[in-house]
């Protein structure tokens, strides 16, 4: 999936003739803390609630001050997982998406793109969950995969997490086996660490229950 198929036409951006007021209410209606500012159709940068009123410029034309304004970005044909980095390691709510000539083309808010990878994580879809704790060195999604179809399973998605200055990871599976126990079994014979294992309507309640905690947090 690719940033342009990302773009909402929802949200839109902020013209510099338009008050900081302005920019606060709409960031108030769409539940984000940035908009950008787009000046025929040239991108000029995103503005936060914090910088309008630090400055103080609620009832003034966003133009008639000389703004300090961060210009993130991502090119159109960008990945999900480019898109994912930009917005998390900059904590953005909203990231620009601009084509080939550096032409505004729209924005893609965090709750949008959320939403677009829990579909891609596949959450959704049946099945359980398989966490494993291993040495960095011993990691082989080959072998991982292959205990799972000897099993007759799929993976259906894998994510890593890796603490900082640490020789371990944790690779957490999502297979299409409700019934993990025949592939635990050949992991723990393979002399795996499983560190936690759920069945799909256990993983399903607690993942839906987190993720509906986070979009009522996003939209409070």
């Amino acid at each position: 999936m690719l940033a342009k198929d990302l773009i909402t036409d929802e949200i839109p951006p902020l013209k510099t003739s338009d008050t900081g007021s302005m920019a606060m209410n709409w960031m108030d209606e769409f539940k984000v803390s940035h908009l950008p500012i787009v000046h025929n159709e040239e991108y000029l940068g995103l503005i936060s609630d914090t910088d309008i009123l630090d400055l103080n410029i609620t009832n003034d034309p966003l133009g008639t001050h000389k703004l300090s304004l961060i210009r993130p970005f991502v090119a159109e044909n960008q990945h999900l997982y480019e898109v994912i980095k930009l917005i998390s390691n900059m904590k953005l709510t909203v990231l620009p998406v601009l084509d080939k000539n550096l032409h505004y083309l729209g924005l893609i808010p965090l709750t949008n793109l959320l939403q677009q990878f829990g579909s891609l994580a596949a959450i959704n879809e049946p099945g359980g969950i398989i966490v494993l704790e291993m040495n960095v060195y011993d990691y082989s999604l080959t072998q991982i995969a292959q205990i799972v179809e000897g099993n007759d399973g799929k993976v259906l998605s894998c994510y890593i997490t890796s603490p900082a200055d640490s020789t371990k990871m944790e690779v957490t599976l999502k297979v299409n086996r409700e019934d993990v126990s025949r592939i635990l079994q050949t992991f723990y014979r393979y002399n795996y660490n499983v560190k936690a294992s759920f069945h799909q309507s256990r993983f399903q309640d607690d993942m839906k229950n987190r993720f509906d905690s986070f979009m009522n947090y996003i939209n409070m």
